[in-house]
């Protein structure tokens, strides 16, 4: 059987197109975050404070990792940084446990044991 035949190759495109569209969302919104930060933007305006409020959450669980760096009224923000990078390598997990669902061969999966067998 043709692997790319298979009725779950397709759900497994659509699912690591969603991790990955999710993941470019979230790298969009934090570094918004994390620029607003460096340049020092007024906290309170509209737009800062949708993306410190729509953000915080995803940056909570990262805030007493590091300091924060502060010059002058800007905000060298390593949390979020870390939050981006933490969230990338989640993302690549979530994709990478998506993969082992798809159908191989036999012909294939030898191939791939011999590979790693080097």
């Amino acid at each position: 059987m043709d692997s790319s035949n298979s009725p779950s190759t397709k759900p497994l495109y659509r699912g690591t197109q969603i991790v990955w569209y999710l993941l470019g969302l979230l790298e969009v919104l934090l570094a918004f975050r994390f620029v607003l930060k460096l340049l020092g933007a007024n906290p309170s305006a509209g737009f800062s404070s949708f993306i410190y409020g729509i953000t915080y959450i995803f940056t909570a669980p990262f805030l007493s990792v590091f300091g924060m760096s502060k010059v002058s009224g800007s905000i060298f923000e390593w949390t979020t940084l870390l939050a981006m990078f933490v969230y990338g390598v989640i993302a690549y997990g979530i994709i990478k446990l998506f993969l082992i669902g798809k159908t191989v061969s036999t012909l294939e999966a030898a191939e791939k044991l011999n590979a790693q067998e080097k």
